[in-house]
């Protein structure tokens, strides 16, 4: 039978020491895993507002764009249409009516034209909304099965 040593080496003694250090610091270790858990997903979510501001700006300045070309298009859209109205009017003009009378006219005709191909797309766009089914109706039909799945297990 050995004899129980009562006194260790040095080496013994420092690895012991050692591994009553690792065992004491293990809360220590957990605590700094967690402040580093939370570090890291405060430094992604700082991340995520920063590419969230840039998306939100770089929308803006598009969307203010598209607001001044739509603007622009507009005015244009308006000269053009003048300009047809004064087209139809000279060729009123020739029909022997005053100037007052020939530019009304062709401003008439050119109104009359736009409210025509405008009420046009407009009667389509209704009827193809009105054959067109707001109910998702795969949507329904999943919730139907589910509905028959749970009579059926209760």
């Amino acid at each position: 039978m050995a004899t129980p040593r009562t006194s260790l080496t040095r080496d013994e003694r420092a690895e012991e020491l050692a591994t009553r250090t690792d065992a004491e610091n293990l809360p220590g270790l957990f605590s700094r895993l967690g402040d580093d858990v939370m570090d890291l997903f405060n430094s992604q979510l700082a991340l995520f507002k920063v590419e969230i501001k840039e998306e939100a700006s770089a929308y803006a300045r598009g969307v203010t764009m598209i607001a001044v070309g739509a603007v622009i298009a507009v005015i244009g859209f308006a000269l053009l249409n003048v300009a047809i109205a004064f087209a139809v009017s000279t060729l009123f003009a020739q029909a022997n009516f005053s100037q007052p009378a020939s530019y009304a006219l062709g401003f008439v005709v050119t109104g009359a034209f736009y409210l025509l191909v405008g009420g046009v797309v407009v009667l389509l766009m209704k009827s193809r909304l009105a054959r067109q089914e707001l109910v998702p109706q795969r949507t329904v039909a999943e919730l139907r099965k589910d509905k028959q799945w749970l009579k059926n297990e209760l």
